[in-house]
């Protein structure tokens, strides 16, 4: 990419400059996952800022500084060797200095490294401090449309073993009422989709591949199509994947599982007030369920109008 590194160091002064960055901290910094566009301004001014940057590979966080026309040490502190490198990082620290640290993509600790890191750092007694940007996660959750769901989960990598990456994955599809996000590598996505179709063929699948990069996909469909969809075009099965597991809806319950006491509070009030009046008092007498108590009620409204 060919920028102009002054002018952008200029404009990312001008938007976050007046902020205090104080000395003798560590800032997590996250960066781009593909499109170095995504780079935030304030990143930038916080890496001029710096006196090191701790990278999970030195290449990268190299490349990532000569784009912006900076140079800085730098102090590799990856998955195996991070509470060596967080010695390095916590030397600086107690000179006073600033450090940033950034994984190769995305937001630290995250499927990435950085958790050590953080972890010694607080108990040497230094601050450690976010800034926040691009995420994987994040970004597939956004564009994934699951209504259904009310929280989500993050699992990054499955287990690579196939009895344990089975087991794994049934836990994840029987959870109700959450997303599941999970990575996959190129090498295994086939495996990982025809297991997804195995298992639950209707359930909805959102699969993002090279997201924010120049061939990004993103395609959202039940799992049981999702073999024939990725062997249609060889191109589908390169890249970095992020999938989300859209949420299994909550199994309907049934009205006889509710005691008959509170079906018949139900029915009395029901009878007298609105639905939603009736219900909130039927729960609070019978201590029953007020979704499940809704259900039978509107069964009841139902049954009363034919």
């Amino acid at each position: 990419m060919n920028i102009d590194a002054s002018l952008l160091r200029q404009a990312a002064q001008a938007a976050a400059g007046g902020q205090q960055y104080p000395a003798a901290t560590l800032y997590l910094v996250a960066t781009p996952i593909g499109n170095l566009a995504d780079l935030s301004l304030r990143a930038i001014h916080l890496l001029g800022l710096v006196d090191a940057l701790a990278c999970e590979d030195t290449r990268q966080g190299g490349g990532l500084l000569r784009h912006l026309g900076l140079h800085k040490p730098l102090i590799a502190v990856h998955q195996h060797n991070e509470r060596e490198g967080s010695a390095a990082v916590i030397a600086r620290l107690a000179a006073g200095e600033r450090v940033a640290y950034a994984s190769d993509a995305g937001t630290p600790a995250i499927s990435d490294p950085g958790a050590v890191l953080v972890q010694q750092v607080v108990a040497a007694g230094y601050r450690v401090l976010p800034l926040p940007g691009p995420s994987a996660a994040a970004t597939v959750l956004s564009v994934a449309g699951d209504v259904a769901a009310t929280s989500f989960a993050f699992s990054g990598f499955l287990p690579t073993k196939a009895g344990e990456r089975r087991t794994a994955l049934q836990a994840l599809l029987a959870v109700e009422g959450q997303s599941q996000v999970v990575f996959e590598a190129p090498h295994r996505i086939i495996e990982l989709i025809a297991l997804l179709a195995e298992l639950a063929p209707e359930r909805r699948v959102t699969v993002g591949r090279e997201l924010t990069k120049q061939f990004e996909s993103i395609h959202t469909a039940e799992a049981g199509t999702l073999p024939a969809w990725l062997a249609a075009d060889a191109q589908r099965q390169r890249g970095e994947f992020v999938l989300v597991l859209h949420a299994r809806a909550p199994q309907a319950a049934a009205d006889d599982d509710l005691p008959a006491e509170a079906l018949r509070v139900l029915a009395l009030l029901a009878a007298e007030l609105p639905l939603k009046q009736a219900v909130a008092l039927a729960a609070q007498v019978t201590g029953a369920p007020r979704n499940r108590l809704y259900d039978a009620g509107l069964k009841l409204k139902r049954g009363g109008d034919e």
